[in-house]
């Protein structure tokens, strides 16, 4: 009688055992009929200007896709959070995403401090991070499975930025100013791998912080040190108060250059032209009306009768990125998991941008969609795009010539 005891517990153990094994290998927030996706962004703080209006993109993709029945029989759910372009927020709010609401995967998460700090435990749950609201660096490299980004990196557009400073501009005073963060240090350190390439020393440095509401002393020390380029590693409020005081003060000899971040329609439609001049780095034109093709004139009037608001360059950011990421979903069929998302996330190849002419791709060794970015300068309050500055080249490859 012990016998058959022992027997029955080792075997309902032994059945537990392949019962955890397999529960490695699904996914949690995947049920028969949904699918949980989270994000962790900027709804009410700094940067709302993209945070807010990227978690109506995504939403606007996945009320389309759920009203034609899901993918696969699930309806996509999402659970967007508010951490204010604050780090111990953005860490709440990702532990509740994880290990509240169980998510799937986190899609377009706002702020690089914000990823950095919280995917050790999306790492640990294995939920992938998918294009995220951050170019920097370290959202894609080193490669790590769980790690994918659509469009080429602020280090890399700043590189160009100094380029195109030198190069093409001829200026030889080059400096920076940076958001004392980690976003802003990677464009500092962009600024300094290319002009050490280019054998030329940067000339000043200054920082400031997100929240900070004067650049003045900021823009007298860089005026002080006589930049003839600053290279930008700011946002959308401190862009605005960086350039107005520069102009303001009659400095209007200096190029000012930034990147993605800075690219905003609200940068552009400062009162009175004052932003006129300005450039910057972006991937593909924000949603335009005056402008637009047929098809995104079209997706404009959708969003505006579901928002009352008219769409900007993070509207189009969520959309995009979510219609990806449901194309993965679909891929990777009915057996969806980790793995399956994965493996077909990487199957995708030659993937047309919707706002813009440019295509994404991806493999096992390549979670960087595109590496493409165009120069655009602001002109009577709107984004012009004035080159197609090719920054192509790979991480270790400085543009020199």
């Amino acid at each position: 009688m012990k016998k058959s005891i022992y027997v029955i517990i080792f075997l309902s153990a032994l059945t537990g055992l392949f019962v955890n094994c397999s529960d490695t290998n699904s996914a949690q927030g995947v049920t028969e009929n949904e699918i949980k996706v989270g994000m962790h962004t900027d709804i009410s703080g700094p940067v709302s200007s993209f945070g807010k209006y990227s978690v109506d993109g995504v939403q606007m993709r996945f009320d389309e896709i759920n009203q034609s029945g899901g993918i696969n029989g699930r309806l996509l759910t999402l659970i967007a959070e508010d951490h204010q372009y604050q780090v111990p927020r953005a860490v709440q709010a990702a532990n509740k995403l994880i290990n509240k609401d169980n998510i799937f995967l986190m899609l377009g998460s706002l702020g690089t401090a914000m990823n950095n700090a919280v995917f050790e435990m999306q790492s640990e749950k294995n939920i992938p991070n998918l294009f995220p609201l951050s170019s920097a660096r370290s959202m894609v490299s080193p490669l790590n499975r769980l790690k994918f980004g659509a469009l080429s990196t602020y280090y890399d557009q700043a590189r160009a930025a100094v380029k195109y400073s030198v190069n093409d501009q001829g200026k030889d005073k080059i400096c920076v100013l940076y958001q004392d963060n980690d976003f802003g240090q990677e464009t500092y350190e962009a600024t300094i791998d290319q002009l050490t390439a280019m054998d030329i020393e940067l000339t000043e440095k200054a920082t400031n912080k997100p929240t900070d509401t004067d650049l003045t002393s900021q823009i007298n020390k860089l005026r002080s040190a006589n930049c003839e380029a600053i290279i930008m590693g700011t946002i959308v409020k401190d862009t605005i108060l960086a350039y107005t005081k520069a102009r303001q003060i009659g400095w209007e000899d200096v190029i000012i250059i930034g990147q993605v971040a800075s690219y905003h329609p609200v940068i552009a439609s400062q009162p009175n032209g004052v932003t006129d001049g300005f450039l910057t780095f972006a991937q593909f034109p924000s949603p335009d009306k005056e402008t637009c093709e047929k098809h995104v004139c079209d997706w404009i009037e959708r969003y505006e009768a579901i928002y009352g608001s008219t769409p900007n360059i993070g509207s189009a950011y969520g959309y995009m990125y979510a219609d990806i990421a449901a194309k993965a979903i679909e891929i990777a069929g009915n057996d969806l998991n980790t793995d399956s998302f994965i493996d077909a996330l990487e199957s995708i190849k030659d993937y047309q941008l919707i706002f813009g002419d440019g295509i994404l791709s991806f493999g096992p060794e390549k979670h960087l969609g595109s590496n493409d970015a165009y120069l655009f300068e602001v002109q009577n309050g709107k984004f012009v795009q004035i080159s197609d500055q090719d920054i192509s080249a790979s991480e270790q490859e400085l543009l020199i010539q």
